[in-house]
């Protein structure tokens, strides 16, 4: 759907030819904005890849050298042990400082980066040879004046930790040694990486990363320009129906040519424009309803507490208890309201096993308080399945009260409970004169009261609330009519997936449903 554009009103006239000049600029411009867009989404999203991807090597880096200084502080431990002699002697301990530092210098053998150095009583004792070791550090005053500066009993001395000189930035452990044999005599091993270097050596990568990327963004941008333009020419049409589409008129539609994208494109906003029709219809219409069904008991309670005489004690419990009635109306309207608003919510329904025969034998034990009629329960599926009993037992007495409403006193009414070729069926029927022939499409609508809702004051969201249950289940909800010489009435079935089934997996006979009814 193109925007809008200024410049190309009417007032133009086709002999002025200011025309083909207005068309290109305006194209061209609504072309540069999505070019634009897009190479800025292009180059944030290379941005953010390569700040991502940096930030990750160089943790990774980080985490390399703490790892090695964390071998190296293993290393030392092991050693302080003991010395090894041959397979038969025990291990002796170290009789000096000086030897056990000059050994663990000697074993170390530095990788790229990396210095080692030993320090007695803070004076450099013994660091690795010129072969072995790519970092001079104690060439470094500022670094071993730093080390010195330690304290040697710290318990956190063997931990990583990070100084910076003028020189570089390392990245160090400095191990405290003693012996038994010199408790005064207080050496330090030092093991070192200049994380600069290393850190440099990563953003190299990197720096040549974004060469490739802007490469690669420029090249886009070309092929992205003509792409572009070419795309843009098939829009005009969309953008000429959408400008006579209102807010106060959605009856227009865009006329749909061939079956490319683009038709597919015009049938999907066409689809489109028919939900938005059929929401704004039904929200003036719930508006509507929902005004009209609160304004009766309001002005019923307003009108009687106006003409109460409040010295009159009969008349004050008669008016109290038909205000008490009518807020009862209303917060059963407000209920069901805002059950049908949470409808649609994925935790309005939270199945769990359910053993759907005693769930028929509690549903028929409340039903006998809804009014006086003659409960029976024909068939009872003693399966287990996964339904949430709390809102089935609501669908299922609604259908109940329904039939109540619409039968009269005393007669029958019977409920069941079935599995049918994978199928859980609960349902209802009653002994009323059943649904006229052009309400059947209309009675699970919001607000559509039939003759008896009318009468009793019913707000027409019942039957509603009971498909929102059924639909948040995977099923339905349907009514079917007696067969002929079955006597009147109408059966109500909720019609739900057997999920979850135990016990169940038989499968009954076609007839058998009908035959209960």
């Amino acid at each position: 759907m193109g925007r809008t554009r200024s410049g190309q009103g009417s007032a133009i006239g086709a002999e002025t030819a200011p025309m083909p000049v207005v068309v290109p600029r305006s194209r061209s411009t609504v072309r540069g904005r999505l070019m634009a867009a897009v190479v800025a989404l292009t180059a944030t999203t290379l941005a953010v890849s390569a700040a991502t991807g940096l930030a990750l090597q160089l943790r990774s880096t980080d985490r390399a050298i703490d790892e090695s200084l964390e071998r190296a502080a293993a290393a030392l431990h092991d050693l302080e042990r003991g010395r090894p002699a041959g397979d038969d002697e025990a291990r002796a301990p170290w009789s000096s400082v000086h030897t056990l530092l000059a050994t663990a210098v000697q074993n170390r053998v530095p990788g790229e980066h990396e210095g080692v150095v030993s320090l007695v009583d803070g004076a450099l004792h013994v660091r690795a040879s010129d072969v072995t070791e790519p970092l001079r550090i104690d060439l470094d005053t500022e670094l071993i004046a730093a080390v010195q500066a330690l304290d040697p009993l710290d318990p956190r001395a063997d931990e990583p930790r990070t100084v910076r000189t003028s020189t570089t930035e390392y990245r160090l452990v400095a191990l405290p040694v003693t012996v038994p044999a010199q408790p005064d005599v207080h050496g330090q091993l030092v093991v070192a990486f200049d994380r600069s270097a290393q850190v440099a050596a990563v953003r190299r990568i990197f720096v040549t990363y974004a060469g490739v990327g802007l490469m690669a963004l420029g090249a886009m941008t070309v092929v992205a320009w003509f792409v572009v333009g070419r795309m843009l020419r098939p829009v005009r049409l969309l953008r000429d129906t959408a400008r006579r589409i209102t807010e106060s008129d959605l009856s227009e539609r865009i006329e749909v040519h061939g079956s490319d994208d683009l038709a597919d494109l015009a049938r999907t906003v066409n689809a489109m424009l028919d939900r938005l029709q059929r929401a704004f219809g039904s929200q003036r219409e719930l508006a509507d309803d929902v005004g009209h069904e609160l304004r009766t008991p309001l002005t019923i309670v307003r009108g009687h507490l106006e003409l109460v005489d409040p010295h009159d004690a009969d008349d004050v419990r008669t008016t109290q208890q038909l205000v008490l009635d009518e807020v009862d109306r209303m917060q059963r309207l407000v209920d069901d309201l805002v059950t049908l608003a949470t409808a649609d919510r994925p935790d309005f329904v939270k199945p769990a096993p359910c053993d759907v025969g005693r769930l028929t034998d509690e549903v028929l034990e409340k039903a006998r308080a809804l009014g006086e009629r003659r409960f029976v329960v024909v068939s009872r599926a003693d399966v287990t399945a996964l339904v949430d009993a709390q809102r089935i037992t609501q669908a299922w007495l609604q259908l109940l009260a329904n039939a109540v409403r619409y039968s009269d006193p005393w007669s029958t009414v019977r409920l069941g409970s079935e599995v049918w070729d994978g199928r859980l069926l609960l349902w209802v029927r009653d002994e009323g004169p059943g649904v006229p022939q052009g309400e059947e499409a209309r009675i699970f609508e919001r607000f559509h009261r039939g003759q008896a809702d009318r009468k009793q004051h019913g707000a027409g969201l019942g039957l509603p609330i009971v498909a929102a249950i059924a639909s948040a289940h995977g099923g339905r909800v349907f009514l079917e009519h007696p067969p002929p010489g079955a006597g009147t009435g109408v059966v109500f079935v909720l019609d739900l997936p057997a999920v979850g089934l135990v016990d169940g997996d038989r499968t009954l006979d076609t007839d058998l449903l009908e035959h209960h009814r």
